[in-house]
């Protein structure tokens, strides 16, 4: 089956994933991570695409990005994996791919989902059960949201800052908020969406995009579609 097209809407916020080919870790050490968050920051101002969240894992990673227009996202990250690449082949004596394909995408709908898939990126280090607290984990952007440490590669959403009047009730109540969790289903419905390339939003978010991205917006159950059974034949 053909690959579905992105959805990619300028303005609006999305979730990316990124993964290592056959799960192979794309960071083996801090200076990886390191120079990958330098990569990020200079592609990011180059295409002028604003980061809100990240998230590096050991074989992937998780962003959430709003560009400007309907080609930055792509030339963004094709620009990061490429000039990623070249340094940790070079770094590691290695030559090859390191992605597993091109980068997964999925629209978001900030008024009801961004806080929510801000949640479910910084969340991922503590359910993979490498710290107790999203703010303990240095290689994502959740000391940032939490007064912990600031991050020049953070352009805080206006949702973020519709949370409080100033910085110090704006981390007290993200604290609450990343506090509260994420159930399996919503962490199923970002996931699903990203891999896919589906957009995760209302139905009066998703129901005007369906006009012309049908394909995208509409799911359609898997397999071959069931034959209608014929009529019986009059005797």
């Amino acid at each position: 089956m053909a690959r579905l097209p992105r959805l990619i809407l300028p303005g609006q916020p999305h979730h990316v994933i990124l993964r290592g080919n056959n799960r192979q870790a794309i960071f083996l050490n801090d200076l990886d991570r390191q120079q990958f968050l330098a990569t990020l920051a200079e592609v990011g101002a180059q295409y002028g695409v604003a980061i809100h969240a990240y998230v590096l894992m050991d074989n992937h990673l998780h962003l959430l990005l709003t560009p400007p227009g309907a080609d930055a996202l792509s030339r963004m990250m094709q620009s990061l994996g490429r000039r990623y690449v070249g340094w940790f082949n070079a770094q590691h004596l290695r030559s090859g791919t390191l992605w597993e394909g091109r980068f997964r995408a999925g629209l978001i709908e900030g008024e009801r989902h961004l806080l929510a898939c801000m949640r479910y990126i910084e969340l991922n280090p503590v359910r993979a059960g490498l710290c107790a607290e999203a703010g303990q984990w240095t290689w994502s952007s959740a000391a940032h949201h939490l007064g912990q440490g600031r991050s020049g590669l953070i352009t805080e959403h206006e949702l973020y800052w519709s949370l409080g009047n100033t910085p110090f009730e704006r981390e007290h109540a993200y604290r609450e908020f990343l506090g509260q969790g994420v159930t399996a289903s919503e962490q199923a419905l970002f996931t699903d969406a990203a891999l896919r390339g589906r957009p995760v939003g209302s139905e009066a978010f998703l129901k005007p995009l369906a006009i012309d991205h049908g394909r995208v917006v509409i799911k359609r159950p898997r397999g071959r579609p069931r034959k209608t059974p014929a009529p019986p034949k009059s005797a």
